[in-house]
């Protein structure tokens, strides 16, 4: 196949599923949602082919103009158009995708400040979609994020699944738009700079950390802490998102 005005296969990340039980557990997590689905990253169809056949409509993205001209000609029922997903809206109900690895966090960010879409369901780098769900501890960008998105881990997508096969494995990452938010959205920013404060702050223990961070009291921020179910040596990746939830409200309330 030719090489894209974007690149070659190296540039463009383009690492294309082939295994079927693999294609086939995706189908059906996109099964269980509802509305138009959004797949990211098409390559030369092999999830496209799969989610036509829940009989709803299907937008297929991807950047190598070439594959887009042949995937418009193997599967008709789909829409296909030739775009980067750092750029196109990601605004269907459902997000699906065999995502670079390259542009990962570029389109995850991306996604978590998107809005219209409901559950997505990323296949991508495994230490990526184990530590958004975190698995051995959250990150920044997963708190930051958690109050109005839940995350899962669906499972492990060995290298070998792949061609050509990349030097890691795969996981399958599922996100969910709360219905009931545990953060008021009008406070997203606030919460997320609070979040961010935290996580890369100093004091020696996260009582002190979150006090300076929120400017309130040492002993009023330990008393949020307790009431959040907080152990007194934890430390902000240990935080599940109710608790993260928990200490934002606490600290606002604090005197």
């Amino acid at each position: 196949m030719p090489r894209s005005s974007h690149g070659g296969r190296h540039e463009l990340g383009q690492n294309f599923l082939t295994h079927r039980p693999t294609i086939a557990r995706i189908s059906g997590l996109a099964a269980a949602t509802r509305g138009a689905i959004l797949e990211i990253g098409a390559g030369d169809g092999a999830l496209t082919r799969e989610l036509v056949r829940l009989g709803r409509p299907v937008t297929a993205i991807d950047i190598d103009e070439h594959r887009v001209r042949r995937l418009r000609r193997a599967v008709p029922q789909a829409r296909v158009v030739h775009a980067d997903a750092l750029r196109h809206p990601l605004d269907a109900p459902v997000v699906v995708g065999n995502v670079p690895f390259h542009v990962t966090t570029p389109i995850l960010r991306r996604l978590l400040t998107a809005r219209g879409w409901q559950h997505a369901i990323l296949l991508t780098q495994w230490e990526v979609a184990r530590k958004r769900a975190g698995v051995g501890g959250g990150t920044m960008m997963t708190a930051q994020a958690a109050p109005w998105f839940d995350f899962a881990l669906v499972g492990r997508v060995p290298a070998r699944c792949f061609a050509p096969v990349p030097s890691v494995d795969g996981g399958l990452l599922t996100i969910a738009r709360r219905a009931d938010p545990l953060v008021p959205v009008a406070e997203r920013r606030a919460y997320g700079a609070f979040v961010a404060a935290v996580f890369t702050g100093r004091g020696g223990s996260l009582e002190r950390v979150a006090a300076r961070a929120s400017r309130r009291d040492p002993r009023a921020v330990r008393r949020v802490l307790a009431a959040s179910g907080v152990r007194p040596h934890a430390l902000p990746r240990d935080l599940a998102p109710e608790q993260w939830a928990r200490l934002w409200e606490g600290v606002r309330r604090a005197p």
